[in-house]
C-alpha cells in the first residue's frame, strides 16, 4: 500500500473513518531534537480499513484529520495516549473525544500496571508484534514496505484489542470505570507546559526553601528558553546543573563559573546573565509563598498503618482483577494514612466503593486483615463473631 500524500486524499479517508462508531489511531513522532514533537506519520483503521498518513509530504494539510479527532461522534482508539494526544494539542490546539485508551481500559481489566502494547497484542490475539522499527527514523523519505507494514500492524491489531477489551468492560460493568480514568487523558491541563511548574517534573531533590525557592525560578527559565528555542530542556541545561544551582545559589557569574556541572565558560554565554538574575528573584521569593516540600507525613505508626494499606491494596486489585496502581498510589495511601479525608482518588467514585471505605475501616480499627487457608482475608471487626468480610 502507499501512504496518503495529498489533503484531498487524506479529506476523503477521513470521510469514510467518520462513518464508523470508532477508529484507531497511532502515530510516529520525532522529539530527540526538539521541545515539541514532531509528528511523521498517522495511521489509522476502521473496521472496513487501514491506512497510512504521511505528514511530512509537501504541501499536506492535517486538518481533515484534526477534525476527525474532534467529531464526537466517532470514538478515537489509542494505545499509552498521552503523547499522540500532545501532538493535537501542540499542532491543532485540540483534544481527541471520545476516547478509549486501551492500555488504562486493560488496567482496569486486571491485566497489570502500565502493560506495553507488544504484551497486550500477544495476551489478546496470541501474535508477535515486529519489533524491528520501533526505533526507525519517521523522517526520511521514502517510506518504506516494511515501515509501512509496522505502521499498518499498530492500528490492525489495536482494532482486536478494543473490541475485546469493550466487550469485558461491558460485561464486568467497568465502562463508567474506564470512562472516569478518560477524564485526565482529555484535560487541557495535561498538556499545558507551564514554565512554573517545570520543577515538578525533575527527579533533584531540595530540602530547604530557599533551595526549593531558586530551583523553580532556574526551572522555569530553562523551560521557556527550551519553548522559545524548540529544543530538549537538557539542551539548554541538565536537571544536574539545575539542581547543584539550587543549592549553591550563585548571585554572581563568578560564582555560577566555580560550579563544576556546568560546562567550561559556560557563565560567559548569553545564559549566564540569565540564570543569574533566575537566582536572585528566587532568593527574593517569600518562603510562605512556595509549595509544600515533603508528603504529609503519616500518624504515630503511620508507617505500619501504610504498610497494611498496601497489603489491603494488593489483596483488593487480585480479588477484583484491577490492577493496583489504577486504584491507588503509595502516595495515596500515605495520605490516607495521615488523613481519613484526604483528596486522593482512592477516597472517590468507584475506588472508594472498591476499596477506599475498607481502607479508613482498617486504619479506624474496623476491619482487620488475618490469614486464612493461606490466603489474607479481611475480617469485620464490627460483628461478634468477626467473620471474614465478603463482596
Amino acid at each position: 500500500m502507499q501512504p496518503l500524500t495529498t489533503t484531498a486524499e487524506l479529506a476523503e479517508a477521513c470521510a469514510r473513518m467518520a462513518r464508523h462508531p470508532f477508529v484507531t489511531v497511532d502515530t510516529e513522532f520525532l522529539r530527540e531534537s526538539t521541545y515539541y514533537p514532531r509528528l511523521c506519520v498517522a495511521q489509522m483503521a476502521s473496521p472496513d480499513e487501514a491506512l497510512v498518513i504521511d505528514a511530512l509530504a509537501e504541501g499536506i494539510k492535517l486538518q481533515p484529520f484534526f477534525d476527525l479527532m474532534a467529531n464526537e461522534n466517532v470514538t478515537k482508539v489509542f494505545h499509552a495516549a498521552r503523547q499522540d494526544i500532545e501532538i493535537c494539542w501542540h499542532e491543532a490546539n485540540l483534544i481527541p473525544r471520545p476516547i478509549v485508551d486501551t492500555q488504562v481500559a486493560a488496567m482496569v481489566l486486571g491485566y497489570g500496571d502500565s502493560i506495553s502494547y507488544d504484551q497486550l497484542v500477544q495476551r489478546v490475539t496470541g501474535d508477535s508484534l515486529d519489533k524491528s522499527h520501533r526505533f526507525t527514523d519517521w523522517t526520511r523519505r521514502p517510506l518504506s514496505t516494511a515501515q509501512l507494514a509496522y505502521a499498518i500492524s499498530d492500528v490492525t491489531h489495536l482494532r482486536d484489542i478494543y473490541l475485546k477489551l469493550a466487550a469485558d468492560l461491558e460485561a464486568r460493568g467497568r465502562i463508567d470505570w474506564m470512562r472516569e480514568e478518560m477524564k485526565a487523558l482529555t484535560s487541557p491541563d495535561t498538556y499545558r507546559f507551564e514554565p512554573e511548574h517545570a520543577w515538578e517534573r525533575m527527579k533533584t531533590r531540595v530540602r530547604k526553601p530557599k533551595e526549593l525557592a531558586v530551583l523553580i525560578e532556574v526551572a522555569a527559565w530553562r523551560e521557556r528558553e527550551a519553548q522559545e528555542r524548540d529544543v530538549p530542556r537538557g539542551r539548554v541545561l541538565k536537571d544536574e546543573a539545575i539542581g547543584d544551582i539550587a543549592v549553591q545559589a550563585p548571585t554572581t557569574i563568578e560564582r555560577l563559573g566555580g560550579l563544576r556541572s556546568l560546562p567550561r565558560g559556560f557563565e560567559r554565554s548569553k545564559w549566564g546573565e540569565a540564570i543569574v538574575a533566575a537566582v536572585r528573584r528566587g532568593l527574593a521569593r517569600d518562603p510562605k509563598s512556595l509549595p509544600w516540600l515533603d508528603r504529609p507525613k503519616p500518624a504515630v505508626n503511620g508507617q505500619a498503618t501504610v504498610e497494611l494499606l498496601k497489603v489491603l491494596l494488593r489483596m483488593t486489585a487480585e480479588r477484583h482483577g484491577v490492577a493496583a496502581k489504577v486504584i491507588a498510589t503509595v502516595g495515596d495511601l500515605e495520605r490516607i494514612a495521615a488523613d481519613d479525608e484526604a483528596d486522593v482518588p482512592a477516597l472517590h467514585g468507584w475506588r472508594r466503593e472498591l476499596f477506599g471505605e475498607r481502607a479508613l475501616a482498617l486504619k479506624q480499627g474496623r476491619l482487620s486483615l488475618a490469614i486464612e487457608r493461606g490466603r489474607v482475608v479481611a475480617v469485620d471487626r464490627t460483628t461478634a463473631d468477626e467473620r471474614p468480610m465478603t463482596d
